[in-house]
């Protein structure tokens, strides 16, 4: 499932193009009704989390959620036909995008909105995210921090690979359960920084000299010190950790 530089970065890209726009807005597919937003302006592409909301001009908002197969395509030429299973596309007289496999494309009125913005937590990449905030919710969240921050609730954005990485690299095991304000502080400003850097490189990115590679993700032996790698479920995903570099409750 794309994590929430992913969904920076579509939201981004989509601004820069589309935004302040008159679009054409059709649902080749048919699943959904992409008729009362064509010829609108399209004001923002927003990123919460993994949610992108597009807000128009005098229409409902549509609420997006690539889930785990969604992906947008960027044409370059918007008369070029949709692919087969296009749920939406949104395009300019230079530019389309198309939608393709998204979990939830759907209108979303004022009080949808409302309760989308109300069940996140707060959300490294964005401006407006309250860092005391998210400490409080980490803090206090009573269980695994690995389970912490997958919670969308208490952080929203942060997926698998980016909790391997970002636990990995402020020393924190995922089993860890009495993380206070201090460490909770450490790991949302390595996320507010890293998902910055995965953002702009369109991919996790853990070590800055090396983008490609990962310290303890989906490896069989830590990358900094060689300890084999532990794994085990939590949260209902494989958690990942060195038990030299990741020391704690496991």
């Amino acid at each position: 499932m794309p994590e929430g530089h992913l969904i920076h970065r579509h939201a981004d890209e989509q601004q820069a193009a589309l935004g302040g726009r008159a679009l054409r807005a059709s649902g080749p597919q048919g699943r959904f009704d992409a008729r009362p937003y064509d010829g609108r302006t399209l004001a923002r592409v927003e990123a919460l989390g993994k949610h992108l909301l597009y807000h128009f001009a005098d229409a409902p908002a549509i609420h997006v959620h690539l889930g785990m197969r969604g992906i947008f395509l960027r044409y370059d030429d918007p008369g070029e036909e949709p692919r087969r299973g296009t749920r939406l596309r949104l395009a300019a007289d230079d530019v389309a995008f198309d939608l393709i496999a998204p979990i939830q494309c759907e209108t979303y009125g004022p009080a949808e909105v409302a309760a989308l913005r109300d069940s996140l937590g707060p959300d490294p990449l964005r401006p407006d995210a309250s860092r005391d905030e998210a400490v409080r919710r980490l803090d206090a969240f009573g269980g695994p921090v690995g389970a912490a921050i997958l919670d969308q609730k208490v952080w929203a954005g942060i997926g698998n690979a980016w909790r391997a990485e970002l636990l990995f690299l402020v020393g924190l095991h995922p089993g860890v359960r009495d993380v206070g304000a201090e460490r909770a502080g450490r790991l949302w400003d390595a996320a507010a920084a890293y998902l910055a850097l995965g953002r702009d490189a369109g991919q996790v990115v853990s070590d800055p000299g090396h983008p490609d590679e990962r310290w303890v993700y989906r490896r069989e032996h830590c990358r900094r010190c060689g300890t084999p790698v532990l794994t085990w479920q939590l949260a209902s995903r494989t958690a990942y950790a060195c038990p030299v570099d990741q020391p704690g409750e496991g």
